[in-house]
């Protein structure tokens, strides 16, 4: 088969078009029986091949013919002995690949800023987590990467951990030294699991950081529909073989899929891949062109600072994607919220995240120099806006970043245990039950079983009075934390 092929959604519009009569889910039955606002708005092409797992289409659970083509031909395309796609998003990638190769009780080593994803497989297996500290970043108030010397210590003193996993690259863009983490954990026959949700683009130009099959791990999650082209939850899982089974990999993803796989997710990633392997180079070679020139700009506005390859040469932030446009605001005197909200209220531009600190704004194939433009209008608007409105010089907003909580107890443990809810006031000390984060990125403040300190609890008082969306807490309104519950002793 040729990159240029599609079987996948090639063979759904052919059996589309021999229009034949369904006596099967799903029940619109071509979108007859739908509501016919929805209808009309969807249309009938995509209607046509919203189908289900019969015997010519082929099975996601037990692929033979299309979907087992489409897999192989992006498998090709990304360096992978195998690849698995994913319908459940790439945070079904993660936990598939998890719990492919962890059990109860045994231990993987992880950086503490994962996304909850992660956390979310390591409840569901029982796995213990081994945390590995991130490199802080103190100007820019975010994680990098984890180094292959803290990954060597790690694995020194866990020699019986089952996996390493590693982020690259990070939601902000910083690659860490991939490879060297790869070499560290092959010479003690661990595999390295990849989170590679925001790093589609790298396997397809050389002026990206390495990608994880390049860099010869073992698996990696990735997701085609956050930069590649793709469709809302649709993912791939790549895989090399040797430390890792296919058929354990395939096992776990049935077990975490539904039984009713979205064909049009899945026709997708076919289409996406085909346009990566055959146009991907050029179109992302536009994209760092794009970005470099947004990014120059953008750095000319006063009060603003969008980071660049001047971040490199650490072990943590041995590489970045320049795509990404990570911009710092603290020296405006507000906050990345305060931005977002602005840039929605005054230009209806949608960036990707705000934090305390800063925005990220992402550039990609799909953009044009107009787009960019008119976000660096807004930006040097919004500058002049603060400048003027301040009688006194703009005071920069101080960066702070709180200690990592310490893991008291597994996070499984902690989640499946006796709780009890206590005044958020009062939960200092106490085992959280629950997981509190803020959301995107998804990285937690809180996971289950870890100490609860006055210090976090202050960061997540400052994330919600700046607006910022805290999630996790079965009390949406945070009054109250689910914490372990107290044993009394018997007198």
């Amino acid at each position: 088969m040729s990159q240029h092929e599609t079987p996948l959604f090639t063979g759904l519009r052919e059996h589309a078009n021999k229009n034949p009569l369904q006596f099967h889910i799903p029940g619109h039955k071509k979108g007859q029986g739908m509501d016919e606002e929805f209808k009309n708005f969807i249309g009938p092409n995509a209607l046509s091949i919203d189908l289900i797992n019969i015997t010519p289409l082929d099975d996601l659970h037990h692929p033979k013919g299309m979907i087992k083509q489409a897999q192989e031909l992006a498998a090709q395309a990304f360096g992978a002995d195998h690849t698995f796609f994913s319908v459940q998003g790439t945070s079904g990638a993660i936990m598939t690949m998890i719990m492919s190769v962890v059990s109860p009780g045994d231990k993987i080593l992880v950086p503490r800023n994962v996304h909850k994803s992660i956390m979310t497989a390591i409840v569901f297996s029982g796995a213990t987590p081994i945390f590995i500290h991130p490199e802080i970043d103190p100007e820019l108030g975010i994680s990098h990467g984890i180094t292959p010397d803290s990954v060597e210590k790690a694995l020194n003193q866990h020699p019986d951990a089952k996996a390493v996993l590693v982020i690259n690259p990070t939601y902000f863009g910083f690659a860490a030294d991939l490879k060297g983490i790869v070499n560290v954990a092959h010479r003690f026959n661990v595999p390295v699991l990849v989170d590679e949700a925001h790093g589609v683009l790298i396997h397809f130009h050389d002026h990206m950081p390495l990608s994880a099959m390049q860099a010869g791990a073992d698996m990696a999650a990735t997701s085609v529909h956050k930069l590649g082209g793709s469709l809302t939850g649709s993912s791939i899982l790549n895989v090399k073989e040797g430390l890792v089974s296919p058929e354990r990999i395939q096992t776990i993803l049935s077990m975490m899929t539904t039984t009713s796989t979205s064909y049009i997710l899945l026709a997708s990633l076919d289409a996406a891949r085909r346009r990566l392997a055959t146009e991907g180079y050029t179109l992302i070679e536009k994209t760092i062109r794009l970005a470099s020139q947004t990014r120059e700009k953008i750095n000319e506005i006063p009060n603003l600072y969008c980071v660049g390859e001047e971040k490199l040469g650490t072990s943590a932030t041995f590489d970045y994607d320049p795509t990404k446009l990570l911009i710092s605001v603290k020296d405006l005197g507000i906050t990345g919220y305060e931005v977002e909200t602005w840039l929605r209220k005054n230009y209806n531009i949608e960036v990707e995240l705000s934090d305390l600190y800063n925005i990220l704004c992402l550039i990609t194939t799909a953009d044009h120099e107009k787009d960019t433009m008119i976000l660096v209008e807004a930006l040097t608007k919004l500058s002049k806006e603060k400048s003027s409105s301040k009688t006194e010089e703009i005071k920069s907003l101080p960066v702070h970043v709180p200690d990592i909580p310490v893991l008291a107890l597994s996070p499984r443990d902690a989640f499946y245990a006796n709780t009890e809810s206590v005044p958020f006031e009062e939960s200092a000390g106490r085992i959280i039950a629950e997981f509190v984060m803020v959301y995107p990125p998804g990285i937690p403040i809180f996971i289950p079983g870890e100490i609860i300190t006055n210090e976090n609890l202050a960061y997540i008082k400052e994330n919600l009075e700046a607006g910022l969306p805290v999630q996790g807490p079965e009390d949406a309104n945070l009054n109250y934390l689910k914490v372990i519950q107290e044993q009394v002793a018997i007198r």
